[in-house]
């Protein structure tokens, strides 16, 4: 897309209100329109939006920003939920898994309650008017989310700035996930932190 492949947006203070240097023009002209107004415009700018999920209050606070963009441009939003293989065969390495057979049942729990958690995010408030889909996948999670976004030919991703594993090392290397999706995408990535309030339930 003209003009819009080179964005790269690292925080964001309230939905379309970002950093002045970061603010291109084609933001600058979304904002003169309400949302229903822009929807309408043959804008050009982001029409699928992917969004990587954990499930934590951060990943919470990414969706509910990404509706509101994908509310503003027309865009159709792309949940993924990444099953961390890697982290599975670390914890049977370590013996926290019973019997090596229990990491496929463990993988089979583990997809029954993304399946549920990512429903409660279609069916919440932020999605409202959103066409919202969902994806489930195995592996490495940021090879994964670039690998989606790079077939798919995925517009803009919209993902907490860290995961909720994330202890104060973790964010202070701007959560690993993110980081590296940053920079293997190979599209505009936003990146979202909880805000000072820390956030609330998308389901509020």
């Amino acid at each position: 897309m003209t003009g819009i492949v080179s964005i790269t947006i690292v925080y964001l203070v309230s939905v379309l209100q970002v950093a002045p240097p970061l603010l291109t023009w084609e933001w600058q002209r979304a904002r003169q329109y309400t949302g229903a107004e822009y929807m309408g415009q043959d804008n050009g700018l982001f029409k699928k939006i992917l969004v990587p999920v954990d499930f934590s209050p951060c990943s919470d606070e990414a969706f509910r920003v990404a509706c509101e963009v994908a509310r503003l441009c027309g865009a159709a939003i792309t949940v993924l939920h990444v099953i961390d293989t890697g982290a599975l065969a670390a914890f049977n390495r370590l013996g926290l898994v019973a019997v090596p057979s229990d990491a496929t049942a463990q993988r089979r729990r583990l997809r029954h309650h993304a399946r549920l958690k990512v429903r409660r995010l279609l069916e919440s408030k932020a999605a409202k008017d959103v066409v919202v889909t969902r994806t489930i996948v195995e592996g490495s999670p940021f090879v994964e989310i670039a690998k989606f976004a790079r077939t798919e030919h995925v517009d803009l991703i919209v993902m907490g700035s860290y995961g909720g594993r994330a202890g104060s090392v973790d964010k202070i290397f701007f959560g690993s996930t993110a980081e590296k999706v940053v920079r293997t995408a190979g599209c505009p990535v936003l990146t979202v932190p909880l805000p000072p309030t820390g956030g609330q339930p998308v389901t509020s």
